[in-house]
């Protein structure tokens, strides 16, 4: 183990160089330069810190070392022990994890944050192949428990591809409202007192899980999107080439069919520090079509002034559309 970064060939490359570092923290004089070190280590990829917290439970379930999750520290110098003494528990600890393969993201309550800034999108790959897309200014937690898999969409919007598994469920929270994978790719976007769940493939159901809220259970299909408010929930139904315009994001686009210039508006401010004002509901109420880069404000405006002869005045971070 050299402390260097490094990205492993395969899950048994990770278990071993995570055994490694699982013996260098107990054994060795772990350093803040060795603590950098890991923290690249775990970051490379995500089978990393999957393979080190594992071997770090079992760990504990041999010898009740720590409780899992505890952050990385030296080892307590009262209790010396020859390094070697911990080799042929390692080697049990990789055989019982080979046993158990990577289906899980991870064990034990283990929550990580990601977050996207305005106008930037994270692609998140997890141990067991599921995917999430986060789109502008949104913040997902993900956590897995030995009942379930987790994600709370604390803000902005998100496309969730899943690899099913009854026995470790995925769901989604947002807000008072929880989304479960039943085999799914499906949007989640969540907003000031909105949500909106968008089915792509397979098949998912939204349900409220806070006292007082209205609306049921829901079994959704591809092409329906759920969208939850303070009257419940509402169901309907988009069109393929609906669902392909909406999920544009993804290749930083935004495509307007017969939208308002309003509708428009909003849609870049999501991506946008600089912003487009709409002054008048005159101007608010024209509709547009076309595609557009999910940047492309100085452009959208030009084609306002071009189609409809608005005027448009730069102030600042605001380009206004006036009459």
């Amino acid at each position: 183990m050299t402390g260097e970064p490094h990205k492993p060939a395969s899950a048994k490359d990770a278990r071993a160089e995570a055994s490694a570092w699982l013996e260098r923290r107990e054994f060795g004089q772990w350093s803040p330069t060795d603590q950098a070190a890991f923290d690249a280590w775990a970051e490379a990829a995500p089978a990393n810190m999957v393979a080190f917290l594992r071997v770090e439970q079992v760990w504990q379930r041999a010898d009740r070392l720590r409780a899992l999750g505890r952050p990385m520290r030296p080892a307590p110098q009262e209790v010396p022990r020859h390094p070697l003494s911990i080799l042929p528990k390692l080697v049990a600890a990789v055989a019982i994890l080979a046993t158990i393969g990577m289906g899980a993201w991870f064990y034990g309550p283990v929550e990580r944050a990601y977050e996207t800034p305005i106008g930037i999108r994270k692609t998140i790959t997890f141990a067991d192949g599921s995917r999430v897309e986060l789109n502008t200014d949104t913040v997902l937690r993900a956590r897995v428990t030995p009942n379930g898999r987790y994600a709370e969409l604390v803000k902005g919007e998100a496309f969730f591809d899943i690899q099913h598994d009854a026995a470790l469920p995925f769901t989604v929270l947002a807000g008072a409202y929880r989304v479960t994978d039943l085999g799914t790719k499906f949007i989640v976007r969540r907003e000031a007192g909105r949500l909106e769940v968008t089915l792509v493939e397979g098949s998912a159901e939204v349900e409220p899980i806070a006292e007082g809220v209205p609306g049921k259970r829901t079994v959704l299909v591809p092409g329906d999107i759920v969208v939850a408010s303070a009257d419940g929930l509402k169901v309907t139904k988009k069109t393929s080439p609906a669902l392909a315009n909406q999920m544009a994001w993804r290749r930083g686009l935004l495509i307007f069919n017969h939208a308002t210039l309003a509708d428009a508006a909003a849609q870049f401010n999501r991506y946008n520090t600089k912003r487009l004002i709409i002054t008048a509901p005159s101007v608010a109420r024209r509709t547009i079509g076309g595609t557009f880069p999910t940047s492309g404000v100085e452009e959208f405006a030009e084609v306002a002034k071009g189609v409809f002869g608005f005027r448009i005045e730069n102030r600042g971070n605001d380009i206004v559309i006036a009459p």
